[in-house]
């Protein structure tokens, strides 16, 4: 997911967008481990689209969405 569309989500969507992508995370970790290697580079994403979640999250908490805006339209 891009962080421009992450930074049109509200707090609601950021929230169940964040817990789909931890469910997906899990199944996908759980075929790797059964030997399933198809999914590295989706493991990979996942990961990133979390951590891009998370970081909305808190620049919101501390007030800082302003600056991600201004940041993410340059």
């Amino acid at each position: 997911m891009d962080i421009s569309k992450i930074n049109e989500l509200n707090d609601a969507e950021l929230k169940a967008e964040e817990t789909k992508a931890g469910e997906q995370l899990f199944r996908v970790r759980f075929e790797k481990g059964l030997g399933n290697t198809e999914g590295i580079r989706k493991l990979r994403e996942l990961k990133k689209d979390i951590a891009r979640i998370k970081t909305v999250v808190r620049q919101r908490q501390l007030g800082q969405t302003s600056m991600a805006l201004k940041k993410a339209k340059a």
